[in-house]
């Protein structure tokens, strides 16, 4: 495997100090240099100057700073008019906290060809806050531990709280009832909820996936986590609130096709109604270190400190402002030629989840909203009354946003500890660039291009060397680059890492050829993604992929999208490399280097519903190297060629891997750090198998949040059914990543059922406790898994894939790997998250077998291993290598 390059985020920093401006001249912070001429009047293409000690009753001199950014954007506004040159704010290094968007239009723009520049003195030393420090922070009389202080004057509300810039958890866990579904809610099994302080306070969370083991799915599809509050809690009876239970429970389906929605994205209603998979932010629940509860009513802020914090001397941030820039021109006049520098963006939140619209998912944090959503919102002709254009349900906003914008620059920048999504170049956004920036710690999407709801689309946008990973922390299908529609679009150089679901998601609309209708006609043409890093992707979700592409992406092959010379691997969940999903149509898939992936490194075959030809929507996938080893062919359309099965790295050429990730000069970037070192976070999704008389395997994902220091490992821990611990095991990071479970023994069948909790560790620290598994049992297994079905070998020159599908009876016990063994003597075990989730989802397999010498024949058995031994082989022979 290449080096991953990933950021060494070891060294805390705190949030930048205000300083003086005395001090700040006498250290030369930058942008503050002294004027010959202090009281001199500002020509009319004089800079303005902004400082946390200037004043705005200022003129804005370096001398004589301002103190806030709107009144530098009204001195700039004035001294535009006849600029000559570049006119640049200076922002001083500082914490710039606002109570509302910094709001930009028309009158902001660069004149005469020029730009008007916000220059900070560097992410993390210039931040830009939407956050409320929490101080008074005092012991709470009879619980050990826990510290409550009052809420900030003015901070109505919140999602987020940050100490020392590692962000808290909403105090939550395990549902305290069982659930009975009723019309507008559910009926529990006790009272004990409406007992809480303040139970419409607190929301459920319904967590996706494949149904894999004893692993329960509760969403609106794998690539899904959707959200709704409970509006009220009264003895038993619990009523959600409204529209989210409506959104997410009444989706309207085709009559004559059951089961098949109108939007034909996901189930028409939460997969298991009668059971969330976990509740959040209850006073009752803080029970944690790093929880926290904000007692509206109270006015009162609890949180519960990890070991090593103390309240009293950290700088604890409680997210209020949902919007810290807000650029917005218009079609006739746009907001042009404004750039921004060494500046970070931090400490928004974003509340419409915690209302009645709650959070209920489509896809990539894009969600249905309003009374009627469920039954007309982006249904368009599909529904009597669907709103148009098909699929233009609600994007999650930006905290930093800008829409009918030209000529935007961002560079050099940070964007962390957001609550929404990190910055979006929204409708109308045109030849603006994003550059050498950071995007991590942000709830939802990092960056987010364009729209899907027929406004002008965004073009000439450039993404370039930027950093994103560690994210969405909070609305988990969220990717790290959203692309709707938009033209002209290069996403080239960036390095995405450790993410809860697709790295880079472009296109919409395609949805239609589920029902053998062509994909909805858009404006997009000409967008590239290019030399891009992406590894460790889909931690959380499934059904992804590392470059995700839906719907048409041009007019020809010529126009449509352009992926190439990309890095990508590493994939946890199930999903492609490069996933051309429903209705992607013009696609060409060249040059890249793609292996560990679930299932398929490039899936291309779709029907081509705009004629009644039968042909595939035209895809080109030429030149890649990858292990899927699909044989060249020109099926209608679809045409695959010159491809290389590679069975290890150094078959690549060394300049495609040198070329994929951030350019050499700017990887400083990685080395940017953002918060305090602390714990991971917790593990998710834990499931468990029997793997004896006494021993259950475990499976679980792995924290996409590290919290500053590389995972070195995890403890699983068997628990009662009291509770008390029954035993541990521990694994390698190293070793989970090949093999994906951890044996966990010694557990007296009489003490069960279990459940198991996972734990993470790091040089910091062990993570809080996963939430539990469903309870299971050790038993004894004794009948064997059947074959592997539909074996078959694709072969290379030196190598050859071998492909099959998980046996369709595995006997009394889930598979843990496969054995394949080659007619030359050798037997490679088969190990990895693939092979755990494969076989209750039907997916398909593949491995590549190295090492092999032309012009012979081999033959490939593969065989199924379970708790109960290995099962036996499917026979897959293979004619003479070429």
């Amino acid at each position: 495997m290449p080096a991953s390059r990933s950021a060494p985020r070891t060294a805390p920093r705190r949030s930048a100090p205000i300083v003086t401006l005395a001090a700040a001249l006498a250290l030369g912070v930058p942008g503050l240099v002294p004027s010959a001429t202090a009281h001199t009047p500002p020509t009319a293409s004089a800079d303005v100057y902004v400082s946390p000690a200037g004043s705005d009753s200022s003129d804005g001199t370096a001398q004589h700073p301002v103190s806030t950014l709107p009144r530098a954007r009204d001195l700039a506004r004035g001294r535009s008019a006849h600029q000559n040159a570049d006119l640049t704010i200076h922002l001083a290094a500082g914490t710039y906290r606002v109570d509302g968007p910094l709001q930009l239009d028309a009158r902001d723009s660069g004149q005469g060809g020029h730009r008007i520049i916000w220059q900070g003195a560097g992410a993390g030393t210039t931040v830009i806050s939407g956050g409320r420090k929490v101080e008074g922070w005092q012991p709470v009389p009879g619980r050990p531990g826990l510290w409550s202080a009052p809420a900030p004057q003015g901070l109505t509300d919140t999602r987020q709280l940050y100490v020392d810039g590692v962000r808290g958890r909403r105090a939550g866990g395990e549902v305290p009832v069982s659930l009975t579904l009723t019309p507008t809610g559910y009926t529990a099994s006790s009272d004990a909820i409406a007992h809480w302080r303040h139970p419409g306070d607190a929301e459920f969370v319904y967590t996706s996936g494949e149904a894999l083991w004893n692993v329960e799915r509760n969403g609106l599809g794998q690539w899904t986590e959707p959200r709704c509050p409970i509006a009220a809690a009264q003895g038993t009876t619990i009523t959600m609130a409204r529209p989210c239970w409506d959104n997410s429970t009444r989706r309207v389906e085709f009559p004559d096709r059951p089961g098949r929605t109108v939007s034909m994205v996901g189930p028409g209603t939460l997969t298991n109604k009668a059971k969330a998979s976990y509740v959040e932010n209850a006073f009752e629940l803080l029970d944690e270190p790093g929880e926290w509860y904000l007692d509206r009513s109270a006015r009162t802020v609890y949180y519960l400190p990890r070991p090593g914090e103390d309240p009293r001397s950290a700088d604890i941030e409680a997210a209020s402002a949902e919007k810290l820039v807000d650029g917005h021109g218009t079609a006739k006049a746009p907001l042009h030629d404004v750039a921004f520098q060494g500046l970070q963006f931090s400490y928004a939140t974003w509340l419409t989840p915690s209302g009645p619209e709650g959070f209920s998912e489509i896809q990539a944090g894009y969600t249905i909203t309003g009374a009627q959503g469920w039954a007309t919102q982006g249904l368009c002709g599909f529904t009597p009354g669907g709103t148009c254009p098909f699929a233009s349900w609600t994007k999650m906003p930006g905290n930093v946003s800008f829409s009918y914008a030209r000529g935007i620059e961002i560079s050099d920048s940070t964007f962390a500890h957001l609550g929404a999504a990190g910055l979006e170049l929204g409708a109308g956004t045109a030849d603006s660039t994003v550059r050498t920036s950071v995007f991590t710690d942000i709830s939802g999407n990092g960056l987010e291009i364009g729209g899907v709801d027929g406004q002008t689309p965004a073009s000439g946008i450039e993404v370039s060397d930027n950093h994103l990973y560690a994210l969405p922390r909070e609305f988990h299908g969220g990717v790290g680059i959203l692309n709707g529609y938009t033209q002209h679009t290069t996403i080239a150089h960036n390095q995405l890492d450790h993410l809860g679901y697709s790295a880079i998601s472009l296109g919409w609309g395609g949805w239609p050829d589920k029902i053998g209708s062509p994909a909805t006609p858009n404006p997009s043409h000409d967008n590239a993604v290019r030399d891009n890093l992406i590894f460790d992707y889909l931690q959380l979700l499934d059904d992804g992929g590392g470059v995700y592409t839906q719907g048409l992406t041009g007019t020809s092959m010529a126009d449509g999208e352009k992926v190439t010379g990309n890095v990508i691997h590493g994939q946890w969940g199930l999903g492609k490399s490069v996933y051309t999903d429903n209705g992607c149509t013009y696609e060409t898939v060249q040059g890249n280097v793609l292996y560990g992936a679930a299932y398929a490194n490039v899936a291309g075959r779709h029907t081509d519903y705009r004629d009644k030809l039968g042909n595939n929507d035209p895809t080109l996938i030429k030149d890649n190297w990858w292990e899927e080893g699909t044989a060249d062919a020109d099926s209608k359309g679809l045409v695959t060629t010159g491809n290389h099965i590679m069975s290890s790295l150094a078959e690549v050429p060394p300049d495609i891997l040198a070329g994929a990730g951030i350019e050499p000069a700017q990887r400083s970037v990685l080395d940017r750090v953002t918060q305090a070192v602390s714990v991971p976070e917790a593990p998710a999704r834990v499931g468990t198998s029997t793997g004896g008389a006494d021993a259950l395997y475990v499976i679980f994902n792995p924290s996409h949040v590290d919290g500053g220091s590389p995972v070195t490992g995890y403890t699983a821990h068997a628990l009662r059914p009291d509770g008390t611990q029954a035993a541990t095991a521990s694994i390698t990071a190293a070793d989970f990543e090949r093999q994906a479970y951890v044996r966990l023994g010694q557990l007296p069948f009489s003490q069960g059922p279990f459940r198991v909790t996972v734990t993470a560790h790091n040089a910091r620290g062990e993570s809080a406790p996963s939430l539990a598994s469903a309870p299971l049992a050790p038993t004894v297994p004794v009948a064997l898994p059947a074959a592997p079905t539909a074996a078959k070998v694709r072969a290379g020159s030196h190598a050859a894939t071998l492909a099959w599908t998980p046996p369709a009876a595995t006997g009394d016990a889930k598979v843990i790997g496969y054995r394949i063994t080659v007619s030359d003597g050798r037997v490679i075990e088969v190990a990895g998250r693939d092979v755990l989730v494969t076989q209750p989802s039907g997916k398909g397999m593949f491995r590549v077998v190295g090492g092999l010498v032309p012009g012979r024949a081999y033959t490939f058995s593969i065989a199924a291993v379970t708790a109960a031994g290995t099962g036996p082989g499917a026979i897959a022979p293979t004619p003479p290598l070429p």
